[in-house]
């Protein structure tokens, strides 16, 4: 069994049923480049927050240092899962691929503003963020892998 990927460049016309599934897998290379890019963001904050103080950043404006290493790592992590989705070469989803894109970008990003903010958890916007954010990433990483196990099977 063979797995075929189709490229944006090689679509004609309409997109049907049968070639959109592959097309919009391209979106998994954007959320890593996005997480990538807060990922690097993340650490030079951090680097100025603590090996060479910015007056202010550490303890006034990022006030809470382990938080913010979770954001880090997250990002790391998901930067790592959208290339390892798209790298596969089996056509996904292309609504699973968006959501592994949106929450892998958001999922961390709670965990980033968390860190800025210690009321963080008592506001009640943040939760419905934080709520939505986590639904659209699990939604996404089940069924990719519900998608795996098929293709495996």
């Amino acid at each position: 069994m063979t797995a075929t990927f189709s490229s944006p460049l090689t679509c004609h016309g309409f997109f049907t049923i049968d070639n959109i599934k592959g097309v919009w897998m391209y979106v998994l290379l954007i959320g890593a480049a996005v997480c990538s890019i807060a990922l690097i963001l993340s650490a030079w904050l951090m680097t100025f927050a603590r090996w060479f103080p910015v007056d202010g950043i550490d303890g006034k404006i990022l006030v809470d240092y382990k938080t913010m290493i979770r954001a880090h790592v997250d990002y790391a992590l998901m930067a790592l899962f959208n290339l390892g989705f798209y790298g596969i070469g089996i056509d996904l989803p292309s609504l699973a691929c968006w959501c592994v894109a949106i929450g892998g970008f958001a999922n961390p990003t709670v965990f980033t503003i968390a860190a800025f903010n210690t009321d963080f958890w008592k506001k009640k916007y943040w939760r419905i963020y934080t709520a939505l954010s986590f639904l659209i990433t699990t939604i996404g990483f089940v069924w990719i892998s519900i998608v795996l196990l098929k293709y495996a099977m």
